[in-house]
């Protein structure tokens, strides 16, 4: 046993598989509303020749002639987008960088890099662990989880990986290094579980220009508080999902709309005197501080969220078809979001409590997982599990072959 930050592992090894974050090649494929996405796609369709080349904006990775499969688990057509005439496919709901979702069309020959080994893996049982690239120490939180399929966006910093939970569909084979958890079990003395590591590396995990370190500590009992606090990190980022209740403030403190928010607000702002969000001439309260000052990548995750809402496109492009005014259902993502972004920001003095334990405690670092044959991770676990148990439609209609 030593220092616990002496040879502490990276969470790349400790979940070996990772993928790129999507590259979507052309942004109007993704917008925060559903409706606007129905509008592009029906503006392409109609358009014809160069103007729908034009409208699509193509890459070296997608034409309106390329050819490519379905994503996995959704039916979209697969023959070349020149000759679509369709209807547009069903937007899904995304998780946008960190703490926004957004929809997006989840159509293969729209996307430059859909990452389908993610969609095959994306279920109800699946959690996405997302690291946000090198973050100083009060740019906000180094790793985010989403039930969502995430994009993996970073727009006020450099993107990370992400890392699917399990490997396969069903909450099959965890992405972790193999032996880690009976290795961890032995030593706590209790069942140590997947999601157990995941909330742990929530609490613990630190940034670094190799990507997010994950402190493991040799005492049982820190161990147990710090997977308790990321599991309640956990539930707050879900949302919901999983079965797990919606996030509210404590004390029944809950932000309302004191002022209807106007059909184009012009800015964002906060009056902290009395915890006050101010959207034009719209008025929000109470919103807590700590969800005002909530940073990600170094940036203010309200702003960002509103100006990925009311941000000026382009004329004549299909990025610019979106909602002629502010939406009903944008207000009521806001008061979730603030609500979210409030309980993680009471966490904080809890969290760095524990990370001062660690800094002064014992750890188990890269030696003794070494020694115990959890580490390195075998080449097999940073590649794709596969998965045979569906038909995928491969380019104009041919099933792909897995």
């Amino acid at each position: 046993m030593r220092n616990v930050t002496d040879e502490a592992p990276l969470l790349d090894e400790l979940m070996p598989w990772s993928v790129a974050p999507l590259r979507l090649g052309r942004g109007w494929a993704m917008a925060p509303d559903a409706g606007s996405l129905k509008a592009r796609w029906e503006r392409l369709i109609r358009a014809e020749g160069a103007e729908r080349e034009r409208l699509f904006r193509s890459t070296r990775a997608r034409t309106p002639g390329s050819s490519v499969a379905a994503l996995p688990g959704q039916r979209t057509g697969t023959g070349r987008l020149a000759r679509e005439s369709g209807p547009c496919p069903a937007p899904v709901r995304m998780a946008h960088g960190p703490f926004d979702e957004q929809w997006l069309i989840p159509d293969h020959r729209l996307l430059d890099a859909a990452r389908p080994e993610l969609w095959r893996v994306a279920d109800d049982r699946q959690l996405f662990a997302v690291e946000q690239g090198h973050a100083q120490p009060d740019a906000g939180p180094v790793l985010t989880v989403s039930a969502l399929l995430p994009d993996g966006s970073a727009p006020a910093g450099r993107p990370g990986r992400i890392r699917p939970l399990y490997r396969r569909p069903g909450g099959i084979e965890p992405n972790l290094a193999p032996g880690l958890p009976a290795r961890l079990t032995a030593h706590y003395g209790r069942e140590v579980t997947a999601e157990q590591i995941l909330a742990w590396a929530l609490t613990a995990g630190v940034g670094s220009p190799q990507g997010c370190v994950v402190p493991l500590t040799a005492d049982p009992d820190l161990w147990q508080a710090g997977v308790e606090l990321g599991q309640r990190a956990l539930r707050i980022q879900l949302r919901g999902a999983h079965g797990g209740g919606r996030p509210r403030l404590p004390g029944g403190r809950r932000p309302y709309v004191r002022a209807a928010v106007p059909a184009r607000p012009g800015g964002i702002a906060y009056e902290p005197e009395g915890e006050c969000l101010l959207l034009g001439s719209g008025r929000i309260s109470p919103v807590p501080a700590g969800a005002w000052d909530f940073t990600a990548g170094g940036a203010r995750v309200l702003e960002l969220w509103f100006e990925s809402r009311t941000a000026l496109s382009e004329p004549d492009t299909l990025e610019a078809l979106r909602p002629p005014g502010w939406l009903q259902e944008w207000t009521s993502e806001l008061l979730e979001l603030i609500t979210t972004l409030a309980l993680l920001g009471e966490l904080r003095t809890s969290r760095n409590d524990v990370r001062q334990a660690l800094r002064t405690g014992t750890g188990i670092g890269r030696s003794e997982l070494s020694d115990a044959g959890v580490l390195p991770a075998p080449a097999a676990a940073r590649l794709p599990a596969s998965v045979l148990d569906h038909h995928e439609e491969g380019p104009e209609g041919q099933f792909a072959l897995l």
